[in-house]
Order: C-alpha cells, then structure tokens, then sequence
C-alpha cells in the first residue's frame, strides 16, 4: 500500500513537470524598419531556470541587444500558477524577409516567426518610428591623422525609462567624444521629439576603405498605456533599442611628396600679437609676444611646438600654452595659444626670423605654409638702469703770494720786503707741521676704526643674504630679483663683478639654479596669472651660501697651514 503511493507521488510529480501549458514567442511589430527594433517576447508557463533561453541562433541576421528575465508567482482559489518571461531586443541587419527559428525551451518548442524588414524611408522615418539615430560625418575622404567628426543625434517621442548610447567604431582610428550631450526639442513632421546630440572626432591612423559602424541605443521606454495601467501589471516599461546608419569612410595615404610633420588640414593659420602695443620697447622691460595657431580638422595634440629662434641680446621666456577645441558646423576647430616673455639686456634693434609650419591642404590637395613674417624690434635704453650718479673732482689751489709782486707794487723798502718774507716762512712751516699733524690724527682714527667698518661690511652682506632669503619664503618674486645680483657680488666669486641675472646664472653654473631663476623671471616677465613660489630658489640659495662659506674655510686653512710651513723651514 505504501509502495503503490509512492508509485502514485512520483507519477504525479513527472506529470506536473512535463504537462505546463505552454511556451510561445512573439514579437511586438511587424513589419519592420531596418535599423529599427523589436522585442521578442517568449513566455512559458512555469518557474523555470533564466538559461532556458538561447539567443544565439538569431545572430546571423539580427544585433542581438540583452535578454531580461522575469518570474511571476500567483495563486487563485489556492491553486498556484508560475510564468517565466525573455524579452530581448532584435534589431534586423537590413531590409528583407526573415524567419524567427522555433526556441527549444525544457523540451517545448515556440513556433516560428515570420518577419518583413522594409528599407528605411528617411522621409517617413519620424512619422514611422518614436525612436531613430541620425548619424552625419563632416567628410568622407579623409588622410591618415586628418580628423573628422561625426555627429549623432537621438529622436524618440516616447518617456525614457532608462538607456544607454555605445560607442561608434572604425577600424584602426581614435576616437573621442567633443564636448558634452546637448538635449534639445525639435519638431519633425508635425511630430515633437526631445533629441540628444553627441559628437565625436575621429582620427583614423591607417589608410584604405573602411565602415564606419554608428552607436546603438538599448534603453527602455514607457508608453502611455503602461502609464495608465495600475503599478501590479507585468511589465511596466518596453524594452528598445535602435541602430544608427553605418556609413564608408574613405582614407588616404599621405603623400609620397610631402616632407616635415604631417598636418592634414582644411585650414591653418598662425598670427601673433604684441605687448605693448605702441611698439616702444625698453631694455629690462618685458615684450609679450601671444602667437595663436589655428587649425580645422586637426586635434590640439597635433598641432607643432611653437618656437621662436632667439636673436644675440635676447632673452625669451616661453609661457605654457593654451589649447582650446570646439565643433563649428560638424568642424573641427582646434587652437594653441603661447605667450612669450622676450627681455632685452642692452639697446638695439633686433630681427626676430619669420616662423614657418609646413601643411597639407586637404580642399585643395596642395603642399602649403603658414608664415608668420619676420619681425624688426627696436629697444632703446631704459634710464631707470643707467647709475646716474655724477662723480665731481676738486683740485684745491694752493693759494700762492707774489710778495716781490707786492714789495713792487707797494713800492716798500727792500728791508721791510726781507722781513715780511721771513714771516710768510714762519707761517707756512707752522701750516704743514699742523696740517701733517692732523693727517696722523686722522690716520690713526682711520686704522682703529678700520675693524669696525669691515665687521660693518660684512654685517650689511649678511643682511643682503638674510633679506633674499625673506622675500623668497614671502613668495616676493619682484624683490628677489633686485637682491641676487648684489648678493652673488658680495660672495665674490673669482673676484668678479656681475651685471645681470644672465651673469648670475653663468657664474653659478648649476641646474638646478639656472631652473629656478627661468621661473622666477617666467612668472615676473611672463603674461600670466601665476603665482610664484620661493622654495626651489630659496633652496638654491642656502646651498650655494653653504657651498661658498666652505670653500672659504678650506682656503683659510689652506693659507694657515702655508704660513706655519713658512713659518718653520
């Protein structure tokens, strides 16, 4: 009796696992745009595993987007019913007719489906469908490395629940998206979309004929009869996704006649500015020269390094350049701008070379130069640098007496005229006894004080070495500079006196010197919005006192240890 209820439980059980209804499979249009999607819905009456389900066979003639998978558990009069539910998004390759392959799902199968895919009509295309992608390229026919942009754009009419737009793809090129998405509202045949815009530059690196493939949409959208139901119903949202048009893109080579740094462009120029503007220039006063490079259908990572040769006389300062990208009317548009610091030491009239970028006109097919023409400056002398000081030299008279003019003149005896002379003597003996007195006097105040005015000396060049060292832990650039030129003379390196920074830096000869006073000059001469910082030349600073001051030692030693030799033969 127990054996045979056992039979009856496992016959029971195998009945309910292989008697649930049904399976089946359809899709929610039909006919069907090319490009457009669909959604396959199979749904089988029972809880069953999510892998039950294989898409794979529809690859060959669809883009498969993702499967989502959903259970429903309900029971009515204590009686207890369970579906499983696939949908996944179909987009068909191109126009024709297709079959949906009957699905294998736990040993029940769907039937097939028959499906008509029609050519797209971009006439009718919004009035067809509530989601489509334009996609539009700037050029076709391109060079290696000359950019060009692609413009896609996202129509739907329908609420987004939730989406995502891939990336476009072409084989052997970078590509980058330009800027941030633009929403927008656009009205098409009569029909109000919300449009999302993104644009990508696209910059091809190897030639020959390729396809561009567009990005593909996948999202879910909520129609207004989902909207309506109640919050329970199954499925609240559709899934969709669309595809965008694939478009040929034809690259070529570079050619064989061009020589120099490839720059494929439909347009470059190059222009410069100056500072001041009245084109007065003074030595030790900084002229800005801002140069702008500009370029269409080229990245900002193309564009060359901007260089300008330096006359004898010169010093130039070149500041960081400014790199600015945009898309003008599907173009891109690319710039650098670098600004100059140019500081004369001396007056005079310069010629700075003219500045020449070899390019390849890609409207024109044409070898072609930007040239930013030669440039005559002239610097006059700044007063401000010049020492006036005047230097006056006075060569006192010693007055001198014609007494036998006077004995003349006077018409005095001869014996007073021998008296009047001896006492002239007399006086004039006392004048330089006194006179030579007084110069001991002073000569000897001199020597006593003479310890005191070097120790004085030497506590005024301390306090140069201590007042360089505040303005550059204070970040006071323009302090600093007026201090280091005094400073390097107080050291007195190979008994040589320096004029300049230009000096300075040669005497030093060290890197890491050299390094901080180009910045401390970039940031002071430059037209710039930086902030100096005082470490990194502080730091120079105290290693070349450091340096200097053991030196020092090791000469006085060195004199010390000769004098004894000397001393003791």
């Amino acid at each position: 009796m127990v054996r045979s209820i056992k039979y009856l439980l496992l016959i029971s059980l195998y009945i309910s696992t292989q008697a649930f209804a049904n399976v089946s499979a359809t899709i929610d249009k039909n006919p069907v745009v090319a490009g457009e999607s669909i959604v396959l819905d199979v749904v089988a009456d029972d809880s069953l595993d999510n892998n039950a389900f294989d898409s794979s066979t529809l690859l060959k003639d669809f883009i498969v987007g993702r499967t989502s998978v959903s259970s429903q558990t309900s029971m009515i009069n204590f009686k207890t019913s369970y579906t499983t539910r696939w949908q996944t998004v179909l987009i068909p390759r191109k126009e024709g007719n297709y079959t949906i392959p009957e699905f294998d799902i736990n040993g029940q199968k769907t039937a097939a489906i028959s499906l008509k895919v029609l050519a797209p009509n971009t006439t009718n295309k919004s009035q067809q469908q509530d989601l489509y992608i334009e996609a539009n390229v700037s050029n076709k026919d391109v060079y290696v490395q000359q950019q060009f942009t692609l413009q896609v754009k996202l129509y739907f009419a329908s609420e987004l629940k939730r989406g995502s737009l891939t990336e476009p793809s072409l084989t052997g090129a970078t590509i980058t998206q330009v800027g941030k998405d633009k929403e927008t509202v656009e009205i098409s045949n009569g029909r109000r979309f919300r449009v999302i815009e993104r644009n990508y530059a696209i910059n091809p690196q190897q030639s020959g004929d390729f396809v561009l493939s567009s990005p593909m949409f996948s999202g879910e959208v909520i129609s207004s009869s989902n909207r309506r139901s109640n919050f329970l119903s199954f499925g609240e949202s559709t899934p969709v996704s669309v595809l965008g048009k694939e478009i040929s893109i034809k690259v070529r080579p570079i050619p064989e006649t061009f020589h120099g740094q490839w720059l494929p462009s439909e347009l470059l120029s190059i222009n410069d500015e100056w500072q001041p503007k009245n084109q007065q220039f003074t030595v030790g006063e900084p002229i800005t020269r801002t140069i702008t490079l500009t370029a269409a259908g080229l990245s900002e990572e193309q564009l060359p390094k901007l260089t300008i040769p330096i006359p004898t006389g010169l010093k130039i300062y070149p500041d960081q350049a400014k790199l600015h990208t945009s898309v003008n009317n599907t173009k891109l548009i690319s710039q650098k701008v670098q600004n100059f610091a140019i500081v004369a030491s001396s007056p005079g009239t310069y010629t700075l070379p003219k500045i020449v970028i070899p390019w390849w006109n890609t409207v024109t097919n044409r070898y072609q130069e930007a040239i930013l023409p030669e440039k005559t400056i002239k610097v006059t002398a700044n007063n401000d640098f010049i020492s006036a000081g005047a230097t006056t030299n006075k060569n006192p008279k010693i007055p001198t007496a014609a007494i036998n003019d006077d004995a003349v003149n006077n018409n005095l005896p001869q014996k007073h005229t021998e008296v009047k002379h001896s006492l002239f003597l007399q006086w004039l003996f006392l004048t330089l006894w006194l006179a030579t007195s007084l110069a001991w006097f002073i000569s000897a105040r001199l020597n006593k004080n003479s310890q005191f005015k070097v120790n004085k000396k030497e506590k005024n060049i301390a306090y140069g070495y201590l007042d360089l060292l505040k303005y550059c832990k204070t970040n006071q650039g323009d302090a600093a500079l007026e201090c280091i030129v005094p400073w390097i003379n107080s050291l007195k390196i190979d008994d040589k006196k320096i004029t300049s920074l230009e000096e300075a830096v040669d005497i030093i000869n060290q890197h890491d010197f050299t390094e901080a006073i180009n910045q401390l000059q970039q940031c002071y001469y430059g037209n710039n919005d930086k902030i100096w910082q005082g470490d990194a030349l502080l730091r120079c600073i105290e290693k070349i006192n450091r340096q200097r001051h053991k030196n020092t030692q090791s000469n006085q030693q060195e004199q010390d240890r000769q004098s004894k030799i000397n001393l003791n033969p």
